[in-house]
Protein backbone atom coordinates (compact mmCIF):
# COMPACT_ATOMS: atom_id res chain seq x y z
CA UNK A 1 0.00 0.00 0.00
CA UNK A 2 1.36 3.64 -0.81
CA UNK A 3 1.68 6.07 1.49
CA UNK A 4 -0.60 8.70 -0.40
CA UNK A 5 1.53 11.67 1.18
CA UNK A 6 4.71 10.75 0.36
CA UNK A 7 3.24 9.31 -3.30
CA UNK A 8 1.83 12.72 -3.94
CA UNK A 9 4.87 14.59 -3.16
CA UNK A 10 6.90 13.04 -5.82
CA UNK A 11 4.62 13.71 -8.20
CA UNK A 12 4.42 17.13 -7.88
CA UNK A 13 7.98 17.66 -7.28
CA UNK A 14 8.24 15.65 -10.48
CA UNK A 15 5.98 18.17 -12.28
CA UNK A 16 8.15 21.28 -11.07
CA UNK A 17 11.61 19.69 -11.99
CA UNK A 18 10.32 19.48 -15.53
CA UNK A 19 9.60 22.69 -16.48
CA UNK A 20 13.26 24.32 -14.41
CA UNK A 21 13.46 27.04 -16.98
CA UNK A 22 17.73 26.07 -17.51
CA UNK A 23 16.70 22.56 -19.01
CA UNK A 24 13.85 24.04 -21.07
CA UNK A 25 16.31 26.69 -22.48
CA UNK A 26 19.21 24.21 -23.03
CA UNK A 27 16.82 21.58 -24.51
CA UNK A 28 15.40 23.72 -26.85
CA UNK A 29 18.09 26.66 -27.94
CA UNK A 30 21.31 25.81 -29.56
CA UNK A 31 24.27 28.02 -31.49
CA UNK A 32 25.70 26.25 -33.92
CA UNK A 33 28.21 28.93 -36.03
CA UNK A 34 26.00 31.38 -37.42
CA UNK A 35 23.00 29.11 -37.45
CA UNK A 36 20.81 29.44 -33.82
CA UNK A 37 18.36 26.28 -33.36
CA UNK A 38 15.09 27.12 -31.37
CA UNK A 39 13.13 24.07 -31.37
CA UNK A 40 12.39 23.00 -34.55
CA UNK A 41 13.44 25.89 -36.35
CA UNK A 42 16.84 27.12 -37.83
CA UNK A 43 17.70 30.98 -37.72
CA UNK A 44 20.79 32.67 -39.83
CA UNK A 45 23.02 35.03 -37.67
CA UNK A 46 25.04 35.71 -40.37
CA UNK A 47 24.39 39.15 -40.43
CA UNK A 48 23.40 40.05 -37.46
CA UNK A 49 25.19 42.30 -36.07
CA UNK A 50 23.94 42.34 -31.97
CA UNK A 51 21.90 39.75 -29.76
CA UNK A 52 19.94 41.74 -27.25
CA UNK A 53 18.58 39.83 -24.24
CA UNK A 54 15.76 41.01 -22.17
CA UNK A 55 14.73 38.24 -19.44
CA UNK A 56 11.19 39.42 -17.67
CA UNK A 57 9.25 37.11 -15.31
CA UNK A 58 9.34 34.76 -12.19
CA UNK A 59 11.72 32.61 -14.30
CA UNK A 60 14.00 35.40 -16.20
CA UNK A 61 16.90 34.39 -14.06
CA UNK A 62 17.49 30.85 -14.56
CA UNK A 63 15.95 31.29 -18.27
CA UNK A 64 19.08 33.93 -18.64
CA UNK A 65 21.11 31.68 -17.53
CA UNK A 66 20.57 29.13 -19.63
CA UNK A 67 20.80 31.61 -22.35
CA UNK A 68 23.64 33.34 -21.14
CA UNK A 69 26.61 31.44 -23.68
CA UNK A 70 24.72 33.15 -26.65
CA UNK A 71 24.76 36.66 -25.53
CA UNK A 72 26.56 39.78 -24.43
CA UNK A 73 24.65 42.64 -23.63
CA UNK A 74 21.16 42.71 -22.08
CA UNK A 75 19.51 42.88 -18.98
CA UNK A 76 17.01 40.84 -16.47
CA UNK A 77 14.29 41.81 -14.36
CA UNK A 78 13.75 39.66 -11.59
CA UNK A 79 11.56 39.33 -8.07
CA UNK A 80 13.32 41.05 -5.27
CA UNK A 81 16.08 39.13 -3.46
CA UNK A 82 16.20 36.46 -6.80
CA UNK A 83 19.73 34.83 -6.83
CA UNK A 84 21.03 36.09 -10.37
CA UNK A 85 24.13 34.38 -11.57
CA UNK A 86 24.04 35.80 -15.21
CA UNK A 87 27.50 37.78 -15.06
CA UNK A 88 27.71 40.95 -17.10
CA UNK A 89 23.81 41.32 -17.43
CA UNK A 90 21.98 44.67 -15.87
CA UNK A 91 19.59 43.48 -13.36
CA UNK A 92 16.26 45.03 -11.87
CA UNK A 93 14.38 43.88 -9.22
CA UNK A 94 10.33 44.22 -9.41
CA UNK A 95 7.30 42.93 -7.36
CA UNK A 96 4.57 40.71 -8.37
CA UNK A 97 1.50 40.50 -8.23
CA UNK A 98 1.34 44.79 -7.57
CA UNK A 99 3.59 47.02 -9.85
CA UNK A 100 5.60 49.49 -8.12
CA UNK A 101 7.67 52.03 -9.21
CA UNK A 102 10.63 48.97 -9.70
CA UNK A 103 8.27 47.84 -12.37
CA UNK A 104 8.60 51.16 -14.21
CA UNK A 105 11.91 51.68 -13.75
CA UNK A 106 11.84 47.93 -15.62
CA UNK A 107 9.65 48.59 -18.65
CA UNK A 108 11.78 51.78 -19.33
CA UNK A 109 14.94 49.98 -19.50
CA UNK A 110 13.51 47.19 -21.76
CA UNK A 111 12.01 49.65 -23.82
CA UNK A 112 15.38 51.86 -24.14
CA UNK A 113 16.90 48.47 -25.13
CA UNK A 114 14.71 47.46 -27.74
CA UNK A 115 14.63 51.52 -29.23
CA UNK A 116 18.75 51.09 -29.58
CA UNK A 117 18.37 47.60 -31.68
CA UNK A 118 19.06 48.21 -35.01
CA UNK A 119 17.84 46.60 -38.65
CA UNK A 120 21.07 43.98 -38.13
CA UNK A 121 20.12 43.25 -34.59
CA UNK A 122 18.16 40.37 -32.53
CA UNK A 123 16.27 41.13 -29.48
CA UNK A 124 15.68 38.20 -27.93
CA UNK A 125 13.41 38.04 -25.30
CA UNK A 126 12.99 35.41 -22.69
CA UNK A 127 8.95 35.95 -21.06
CA UNK A 128 7.48 34.37 -18.04
CA UNK A 129 4.66 34.54 -16.03
CA UNK A 130 4.76 37.75 -13.72
CA UNK A 131 6.19 39.56 -16.39
CA UNK A 132 3.19 41.59 -16.84
CA UNK A 133 3.18 43.07 -13.30
CA UNK A 134 7.32 43.44 -13.44
CA UNK A 135 7.03 45.30 -16.84
CA UNK A 136 4.90 48.45 -16.22
CA UNK A 137 4.81 51.23 -18.52
CA UNK A 138 1.01 53.37 -18.32
CA UNK A 139 0.24 54.81 -21.35
CA UNK A 140 0.18 58.66 -21.49
CA UNK A 141 -2.20 60.57 -19.38
CA UNK A 142 -2.57 57.77 -16.74
CA UNK A 143 -0.43 57.45 -13.68
CA UNK A 144 1.44 54.20 -12.24
CA UNK A 145 -1.60 54.53 -9.50
CA UNK A 146 -4.37 54.89 -12.13
CA UNK A 147 -3.08 51.08 -13.60
CA UNK A 148 -2.25 49.65 -9.61
CA UNK A 149 -5.77 50.24 -8.67
CA UNK A 150 -7.85 48.98 -11.45
CA UNK A 151 -5.26 45.74 -11.50
CA UNK A 152 -5.69 45.42 -7.74
CA UNK A 153 -9.81 45.86 -8.08
CA UNK A 154 -9.70 42.93 -11.12
CA UNK A 155 -7.98 40.55 -8.89
CA UNK A 156 -9.70 41.22 -6.17
CA UNK A 157 -13.36 40.61 -7.86
CA UNK A 158 -12.34 37.62 -9.95
CA UNK A 159 -11.23 38.86 -12.98
CA UNK A 160 -9.52 35.96 -15.47
CA UNK A 161 -6.01 36.80 -17.00
CA UNK A 162 -8.19 37.13 -20.25
CA UNK A 163 -10.35 39.88 -18.81
CA UNK A 164 -6.98 41.19 -17.00
CA UNK A 165 -4.96 41.27 -20.46
CA UNK A 166 -7.89 43.20 -21.91
CA UNK A 167 -7.79 45.95 -19.65
CA UNK A 168 -3.35 45.96 -19.21
CA UNK A 169 -2.86 46.01 -22.53
CA UNK A 170 -4.60 48.74 -23.36
CA UNK A 171 -3.06 50.87 -20.57
CA UNK A 172 0.35 50.12 -21.54
CA UNK A 173 2.88 51.61 -23.53
CA UNK A 174 5.11 47.87 -23.52
CA UNK A 175 1.98 45.65 -23.44
CA UNK A 176 0.09 44.17 -26.09
CA UNK A 177 2.91 44.66 -28.95
CA UNK A 178 3.98 47.82 -27.68
CA UNK A 179 7.25 46.15 -26.91
CA UNK A 180 7.88 44.98 -30.73
CA UNK A 181 7.01 48.22 -31.97
CA UNK A 182 9.78 50.16 -29.77
CA UNK A 183 12.26 47.36 -31.84
CA UNK A 184 11.32 48.54 -35.15
CA UNK A 185 13.51 47.42 -37.70
CA UNK A 186 15.40 44.67 -34.99
CA UNK A 187 14.05 41.01 -35.40
CA UNK A 188 12.46 40.24 -32.24
CA UNK A 189 12.28 36.51 -30.88
CA UNK A 190 10.31 36.20 -27.86
CA UNK A 191 11.29 32.40 -25.88
CA UNK A 192 8.18 31.94 -23.47
CA UNK A 193 7.43 29.60 -20.20
CA UNK A 194 3.42 30.15 -20.82
CA UNK A 195 1.62 30.54 -17.63
CA UNK A 196 -1.69 31.21 -19.20
CA UNK A 197 -4.24 28.81 -20.57
CA UNK A 198 -3.77 28.15 -24.86
CA UNK A 199 -0.05 29.18 -24.19
CA UNK A 200 -1.03 31.91 -26.81
CA UNK A 201 2.40 34.50 -26.90
CA UNK A 202 -0.48 37.25 -26.94
CA UNK A 203 -1.36 36.83 -23.85
CA UNK A 204 1.98 35.82 -21.85
CA UNK A 205 3.02 38.26 -19.46
CA UNK A 206 0.45 40.85 -21.54
CA UNK A 207 1.81 40.03 -25.00
CA UNK A 208 4.12 42.63 -25.31
CA UNK A 209 5.60 41.41 -28.55
CA UNK A 210 2.34 39.44 -30.33
CA UNK A 211 -0.18 41.06 -31.71
CA UNK A 212 -3.35 42.00 -29.62
CA UNK A 213 -6.85 40.23 -30.20
CA UNK A 214 -8.60 42.73 -28.09
CA UNK A 215 -10.12 46.01 -28.46
CA UNK A 216 -10.98 49.21 -26.03
CA UNK A 217 -14.15 48.05 -26.65
CA UNK A 218 -13.28 44.98 -24.97
CA UNK A 219 -11.28 46.66 -21.87
CA UNK A 220 -14.69 48.41 -21.46
CA UNK A 221 -16.98 45.70 -20.97
CA UNK A 222 -14.35 44.51 -18.74
CA UNK A 223 -14.68 47.30 -16.60
CA UNK A 224 -18.40 47.34 -16.62
CA UNK A 225 -18.93 44.06 -15.74
CA UNK A 226 -16.70 44.65 -12.75
CA UNK A 227 -18.00 47.92 -11.66
CA UNK A 228 -14.94 49.53 -12.21
CA UNK A 229 -16.06 51.42 -15.16
CA UNK A 230 -17.78 53.84 -12.82
CA UNK A 231 -16.17 53.30 -9.36
CA UNK A 232 -12.32 53.08 -10.84
CA UNK A 233 -10.01 55.70 -11.28
CA UNK A 234 -11.50 58.39 -13.53
CA UNK A 235 -8.50 58.79 -15.28
CA UNK A 236 -8.99 54.83 -16.83
CA UNK A 237 -12.76 55.47 -17.01
CA UNK A 238 -11.83 59.03 -19.64
CA UNK A 239 -8.71 57.12 -21.20
CA UNK A 240 -10.30 54.13 -22.65
CA UNK A 241 -13.78 56.38 -23.86
CA UNK A 242 -11.16 58.50 -25.74
CA UNK A 243 -9.79 55.05 -27.44
CA UNK A 244 -13.55 53.55 -28.06
CA UNK A 245 -13.86 57.36 -29.85
CA UNK A 246 -10.91 56.51 -32.01
CA UNK A 247 -8.57 59.30 -30.05
CA UNK A 248 -6.49 56.75 -28.88
CA UNK A 249 -4.15 54.26 -30.97
CA UNK A 250 -5.50 50.93 -30.70
CA UNK A 251 -2.78 48.03 -29.67
CA UNK A 252 -1.13 46.73 -32.92
CA UNK A 253 -2.82 43.95 -34.73
CA UNK A 254 -1.73 40.88 -36.74
CA UNK A 255 -0.61 42.15 -39.78
CA UNK A 256 1.15 45.12 -38.72
CA UNK A 257 4.48 45.61 -39.83
CA UNK A 258 5.75 45.69 -36.17
CA UNK A 259 5.36 41.88 -36.45
CA UNK A 260 7.04 41.31 -39.99
CA UNK A 261 10.24 40.29 -38.02
CA UNK A 262 8.84 38.94 -34.72
CA UNK A 263 8.98 35.09 -33.72
CA UNK A 264 7.92 33.25 -30.92
CA UNK A 265 8.50 29.60 -29.25
CA UNK A 266 6.87 28.46 -25.96
CA UNK A 267 9.43 26.31 -24.11
CA UNK A 268 7.65 25.07 -21.58
CA UNK A 269 3.63 25.06 -20.20
CA UNK A 270 1.91 23.61 -17.77
CA UNK A 271 1.06 20.76 -20.03
CA UNK A 272 4.92 19.76 -19.78
CA UNK A 273 4.22 19.73 -15.84
CA UNK A 274 1.71 17.30 -16.27
CA UNK A 275 3.51 15.12 -18.54
CA UNK A 276 6.05 14.81 -16.10
CA UNK A 277 3.50 14.29 -13.31
CA UNK A 278 1.90 11.11 -15.53
CA UNK A 279 5.30 9.71 -15.94
CA UNK A 280 5.48 9.92 -12.28
CA UNK A 281 2.32 8.30 -11.29
CA UNK A 282 2.47 5.59 -13.45
CA UNK A 283 6.04 4.65 -11.60
CA UNK A 284 4.40 4.31 -8.46
CA UNK A 285 1.50 2.20 -9.44
CA UNK A 286 -0.99 4.76 -10.34
CA UNK A 287 -3.36 4.78 -13.02
CA UNK A 288 -3.27 8.09 -14.48
CA UNK A 289 -6.50 10.00 -15.64
CA UNK A 290 -5.87 13.39 -17.15
CA UNK A 291 -8.60 15.71 -16.56
CA UNK A 292 -9.54 17.97 -19.30
CA UNK A 293 -8.15 21.34 -19.42
CA UNK A 294 -6.97 23.79 -18.74
CA UNK A 295 -8.87 24.92 -15.61
CA UNK A 296 -10.63 28.05 -15.32
CA UNK A 297 -13.28 29.77 -13.52
CA UNK A 298 -14.00 29.85 -9.83
CA UNK A 299 -12.02 27.47 -7.17
CA UNK A 300 -14.69 26.62 -5.32
CA UNK A 301 -16.96 25.10 -8.24
CA UNK A 302 -13.79 23.25 -9.58
CA UNK A 303 -13.11 21.66 -6.49
CA UNK A 304 -16.78 20.66 -6.23
CA UNK A 305 -16.26 19.16 -9.75
CA UNK A 306 -13.06 17.35 -8.84
CA UNK A 307 -14.17 16.05 -6.01
CA UNK A 308 -17.60 14.28 -7.83
CA UNK A 309 -14.97 12.71 -10.10
CA UNK A 310 -12.94 11.11 -6.66
CA UNK A 311 -16.19 10.32 -5.51
CA UNK A 312 -17.22 8.24 -9.20
CA UNK A 313 -13.72 6.62 -8.93
CA UNK A 314 -14.18 5.37 -5.42
CA UNK A 315 -17.43 3.94 -6.33
CA UNK A 316 -16.23 2.35 -9.22
CA UNK A 317 -12.65 1.10 -8.23
CA UNK A 318 -13.86 -0.35 -5.25
CA UNK A 319 -11.51 -0.55 -1.81
CA UNK A 320 -9.49 -3.27 -3.58
CA UNK A 321 -8.93 -1.52 -6.98
CA UNK A 322 -6.31 -0.13 -9.05
CA UNK A 323 -4.81 2.86 -7.02
CA UNK A 324 -5.74 5.72 -9.07
CA UNK A 325 -4.23 9.54 -9.55
CA UNK A 326 -6.47 12.15 -11.46
CA UNK A 327 -4.38 14.93 -13.15
CA UNK A 328 -5.35 18.55 -13.66
CA UNK A 329 -4.11 21.76 -14.08
CA UNK A 330 -4.83 25.42 -15.13
CA UNK A 331 -5.44 28.91 -13.12
CA UNK A 332 -8.43 29.33 -11.53
CA UNK A 333 -9.52 32.67 -9.51
CA UNK A 334 -10.83 33.49 -6.36
CA UNK A 335 -14.04 36.29 -5.46
CA UNK A 336 -12.72 37.59 -3.05
CA UNK A 337 -15.49 38.26 -0.40
CA UNK A 338 -13.92 37.34 3.26
CA UNK A 339 -11.11 38.77 5.28
CA UNK A 340 -8.38 36.19 5.63
CA UNK A 341 -5.50 34.87 3.42
CA UNK A 342 -5.63 32.05 1.27
CA UNK A 343 -4.93 31.68 -2.84
CA UNK A 344 -6.78 29.68 -5.33
CA UNK A 345 -4.96 26.72 -4.83
CA UNK A 346 -5.23 26.29 -0.80
CA UNK A 347 -9.15 27.10 -1.18
CA UNK A 348 -9.40 24.83 -4.08
CA UNK A 349 -8.29 22.40 -1.61
CA UNK A 350 -10.28 23.77 1.45
CA UNK A 351 -13.49 23.49 -0.70
CA UNK A 352 -12.94 20.13 -2.37
CA UNK A 353 -12.12 18.65 1.03
CA UNK A 354 -15.89 19.86 2.56
CA UNK A 355 -17.94 18.29 -0.26
CA UNK A 356 -16.08 14.93 0.74
CA UNK A 357 -16.93 15.33 3.97
CA UNK A 358 -20.32 16.46 3.01
CA UNK A 359 -20.35 12.96 1.02
CA UNK A 360 -18.91 10.57 4.12
CA UNK A 361 -15.07 10.78 3.00
CA UNK A 362 -14.01 10.61 6.59
CA UNK A 363 -12.59 7.68 7.52
CA UNK A 364 -10.44 7.24 10.59
CA UNK A 365 -7.92 4.55 12.18
CA UNK A 366 -8.61 1.24 10.78
CA UNK A 367 -11.93 2.40 9.41
CA UNK A 368 -12.79 1.00 6.06
CA UNK A 369 -13.03 2.70 2.43
CA UNK A 370 -10.56 4.24 0.28
CA UNK A 371 -7.68 6.24 1.62
CA UNK A 372 -7.72 9.60 -0.65
CA UNK A 373 -5.72 12.72 -0.95
CA UNK A 374 -6.35 15.99 -2.63
CA UNK A 375 -3.68 18.26 -3.42
CA UNK A 376 -2.93 21.92 -5.67
CA UNK A 377 -0.12 24.01 -5.77
CA UNK A 378 1.37 26.63 -8.03
CA UNK A 379 4.53 26.16 -9.64
CA UNK A 380 6.22 29.03 -9.38
CA UNK A 381 5.98 27.93 -5.40
CA UNK A 382 3.71 31.01 -4.75
CA UNK A 383 -0.43 31.04 -3.70
CA UNK A 384 -2.24 34.09 -3.20
CA UNK A 385 -0.25 36.48 -0.40
CA UNK A 386 1.03 33.49 1.22
CA UNK A 387 4.24 31.56 1.83
CA UNK A 388 2.39 28.73 0.65
CA UNK A 389 2.73 26.93 -2.66
CA UNK A 390 -0.57 25.43 -1.91
CA UNK A 391 -2.17 22.63 0.29
CA UNK A 392 -2.75 19.02 0.99
CA UNK A 393 -5.92 17.51 2.74
CA UNK A 394 -6.83 14.06 3.28
CA UNK A 395 -9.52 12.05 5.89
CA UNK A 396 -6.91 12.96 8.43
CA UNK A 397 -6.91 16.89 8.10
CA UNK A 398 -11.00 16.47 7.96
CA UNK A 399 -10.51 14.65 11.39
CA UNK A 400 -7.80 17.32 12.63
CA UNK A 401 -10.29 19.66 12.11
CA UNK A 402 -13.53 18.25 14.29
CA UNK A 403 -10.81 17.50 17.17
CA UNK A 404 -9.98 21.62 16.78
CA UNK A 405 -14.03 22.43 16.47
CA UNK A 406 -13.31 23.74 12.55
CA UNK A 407 -15.45 24.13 10.25
CA UNK A 408 -14.83 24.39 6.79
CA UNK A 409 -17.51 26.53 5.70
CA UNK A 410 -16.10 29.26 8.28
CA UNK A 411 -12.97 29.24 6.55
CA UNK A 412 -14.03 29.31 3.04
CA UNK A 413 -16.81 32.55 4.20
CA UNK A 414 -13.53 34.55 4.93
CA UNK A 415 -11.59 33.47 2.01
CA UNK A 416 -8.98 32.03 5.23
CA UNK A 417 -8.32 28.75 3.54
CA UNK A 418 -4.57 29.63 4.53
CA UNK A 419 -5.75 29.94 8.08
CA UNK A 420 -7.11 26.64 7.91
CA UNK A 421 -4.38 24.64 7.04
CA UNK A 422 -2.02 26.92 9.48
CA UNK A 423 -4.21 24.94 12.19
CA UNK A 424 -4.79 21.62 10.77
CA UNK A 425 -1.38 20.94 8.67
CA UNK A 426 -1.14 20.53 4.89
CA UNK A 427 0.55 23.50 3.73
CA UNK A 428 2.73 22.72 0.76
CA UNK A 429 5.96 24.69 1.37
CA UNK A 430 8.28 25.03 -1.63
CA UNK A 431 9.69 28.85 -1.66
CA UNK A 432 9.70 30.43 -4.95
CA UNK A 433 10.73 27.59 -7.94
CA UNK A 434 11.95 30.13 -10.03
CA UNK A 435 9.61 28.44 -12.96
CA UNK A 436 6.12 28.91 -13.45
CA UNK A 437 3.40 26.87 -15.75
CA UNK A 438 0.37 28.10 -13.87
CA UNK A 439 -0.75 25.32 -11.32
CA UNK A 440 -1.05 21.45 -10.99
CA UNK A 441 -3.83 19.47 -9.50
CA UNK A 442 -3.48 15.97 -8.27
CA UNK A 443 -6.17 13.72 -6.40
CA UNK A 444 -5.07 9.68 -5.44
CA UNK A 445 -7.30 7.24 -4.52
CA UNK A 446 -6.68 3.75 -3.36
CA UNK A 447 -8.67 1.18 -1.56
CA UNK A 448 -8.08 0.06 1.94
CA UNK A 449 -9.14 -2.80 3.88
CA UNK A 450 -10.15 -2.64 7.81
CA UNK A 451 -6.77 -3.71 9.44
CA UNK A 452 -4.50 -1.57 7.52
CA UNK A 453 -4.33 1.88 10.28
CA UNK A 454 -0.24 1.41 9.67
CA UNK A 455 -0.52 2.78 6.30
CA UNK A 456 -2.22 6.24 7.28
CA UNK A 457 -0.42 8.93 9.28
CA UNK A 458 -1.02 8.89 13.16
CA UNK A 459 -4.69 10.48 13.93
CA UNK A 460 -3.73 11.73 17.20
CA UNK A 461 -1.92 14.96 16.02
CA UNK A 462 -2.52 17.02 13.15
CA UNK A 463 -0.08 16.20 10.45
CA UNK A 464 3.00 18.17 10.02
CA UNK A 465 3.11 21.02 7.22
CA UNK A 466 4.37 19.98 3.82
Amino acid sequence: MLILSEAARRIWEAAIAAVEPRRLVGRAVALDGDILRVQDRAYDLGRTESILLAAFGKAAPAMAEGFLDRTGEGLVVALPGSAIRAGGLAVFEAPHPLPDRRSVAAAEAVLGLARRAGGNDLLVLLVSGGGSAMLCAPADGLSLEDKMAVNRELIRRGADIFELNAVRKHLSSVKGGRLAQAAVPAAVMSLALSDVPGDDPGTIASGPAWWDETRFADAARVLEKYGLWKDGPPAVRRFVAEGLAGLRPETPKRGHPAFRLASAHVLGSNATALAAATEAARSLGFKVVLLPGPDRGEAREAARRYASILRSAAVSEGRAGEPVCLLGGGELTVTVRGKGRGGRNQEFVLAAAEALEAWGFLGGRGAAGPEWLVASLGTDGLDGGTDAAGAWAGPETLLAARRLGLRTSDYLDDNDSHGFFRRTGGLIMTGPTGTNVMDVRLLVLQGRGENHPQNRPDLDSPPPDS
